[in-house]
């Protein structure tokens, strides 16, 4: 047998040129990059000679780090693609999925998995506030280009800042299933420490903090005198070290990192919006971003084929149904009533709730606080909600995403084309 070391070596570089690959082969195709890295995980880790257990229960620590490391990255990335100003009028839509559409996802869920499933309520909670947020790195493909190119239509937009702002958003929830968890064992009062703690302190520390890591970033990067500032290097992996940095001081600080790195990536953005040094940095983000991603989902793909799924039953089947095509689409299209887009952009809001490295990354970390008896039957829960989304949503964002653009007045086949300015949203006019 070769040496393992030399095997690695050789299946890392495969990696990384399936990562420069595929996606301008699957570009037409109804086939999204997360299934084809599934299902070469399973192939792989269907194989005698491959030993390793790729299962998240048997890494607790490593399951909780990894994702967490793809998140933020993830979320630096699509901080930095996103062309339209701040303004609350104009992030409408975010507003409208982040404050309406994710609360009552996580209620509706919290209430099916408790009834229906007959969880205790802590857990029901956490699996809620797992699985609401749509995921900021599976749902790539419905969300804006690299940034200065316009692809700012309201579905791409409201998809990715809705990405970008929910992850860190769904932490209260996920420490509040923690306290309660936590009462029910002892006893302890929780309410006023989460709510002045978890609530308000991280969250509002959280954006403090990472707005200001980002003016100091943009300062550093575009503002100095000329000979020393750092978009002079042309390295993008300024970006890598503006989302490590913010991630690091604002969870020293004990705030929320996921939404500080977002923040960060919005402010770094604003404090030179034109410079093309912000596809640099964009394009190196996106690199790491999918060689992360492909990397977790052959992982996931081998945890499928080694018994992640053993645990679930029908019913769980019919739950993951029930979430996936009943809850997040009408709460959807509830948080959606009002607004001014047309019929097929708030149906295509609403359906595409992607779930994915996001919801492993919550469940690891409630799991690794909190005295759990049944842990391969979530595990297994959540692993088939992601496994049902990454086929469902990725088998149709092509041809639905295609369609919207015919239907508004784009041409999905064009190379370079510019969008109309009707769809390079409000933040260009």
């Amino acid at each position: 047998m070769p040496d393992p070391y030399i095997l690695a070596l050789t299946g890392f570089g495969i990696l990384v040129a399936l990562v420069a690959w595929l996606p301008m082969v699957l570009t037409r195709l109804p086939l999204s990059l997360p299934i084809v890295c599934i299902a070469l995980g399973a192939a792989v880790f269907s194989l005698p000679q491959v030993t390793i257990s790729p299962l998240p229960l048997d890494h607790p620590e490593i399951a909780e780090r990894f994702t967490e490391f793809v998140v933020i990255i993830a979320l630096m990335g699509a901080g930095l693609k996103l062309d339209r100003i701040f303004d609350w009028r104009r992030w409408s839509v975010t507003w409208r999925l982040l404050g309406v559409t994710m609360p009552l996802g996580i209620a509706a869920i919290t209430l099916l998995l408790g009834w229906a499933q007959g969880l205790p309520w802590a857990i029901a909670l956490l699996l809620a506030a797992s699985l609401a947020p749509t995921d900021p790195v599976l749902a790539a493909d419905v969300q804006v280009g690299p940034p200065k190119t316009g692809e700012e239509d309201e579905v791409r937009f409201g998809l990715t800042s809705e990405a970008g702002l929910n992850d860190g958003l769904a932490f209260p929830f996920v420490h509040l299933a923690i306290a309660l968890a936590a009462v029910t064992a002892a006893g302890e009062s929780w309410l006023v420490d989460w709510f002045t703690y978890r609530v308000l302190w991280e969250v509002g520390a959280g954006i403090a903090a990472g707005w200001l890591i980002g003016r100091a970033f943009g300062w550093l990067t575009f503002h100095v005198p000329a000979s020393t500032k750092l978009a002079k290097t042309g390295d993008g992996l300024i970006a890598l070290s503006a989302t490590l940095v913010s991630y690091g001081l604002t969870e020293i600080m004990h705030c929320y990192g996921f939404l500080a790195v977002f923040v960060t990536a919005l402010t770094f953005r604003a404090s030179h919006r034109d410079h093309d040094f912000h596809r640099e940095m964009h394009e190196i983000t996106e690199q790491i971003e999918r060689i992360a991603m492909m990397l977790l989902l052959l992982l996931f793909g081998g945890a499928l084929v080694r018994g992640l799924l053993a645990p679930v039953t029908w019913t769980d089947v019919g739950v993951a149904a029930a979430i996936l095509l009943v809850i997040r689409p009408v709460t959807g299209l509830v948080g959606l009533l009002g607004f001014g887009a047309s019929r097929s952009e708030k149906l295509t809001l609403a359906f595409f709730g992607i779930r994915g490295v996001g919801s492993f990354y919550y469940l690891a970390y409630g799991l690794n606080r909190m005295e759990v008896g049944a842990s391969e039957r979530l595990w297994g829960l959540v692993g088939l909600i992601v496994l049902m989304s990454v086929l469902l949503h990725g088998l149709t964002v092509t041809p639905i995403m295609r369609a919207l653009d015919r239907q508004q007045g784009r041409d999905p086949d064009a190379e370079d084309g510019t969008p109309p300015p009707g769809l390079q949203g409000p933040g260009a006019r």
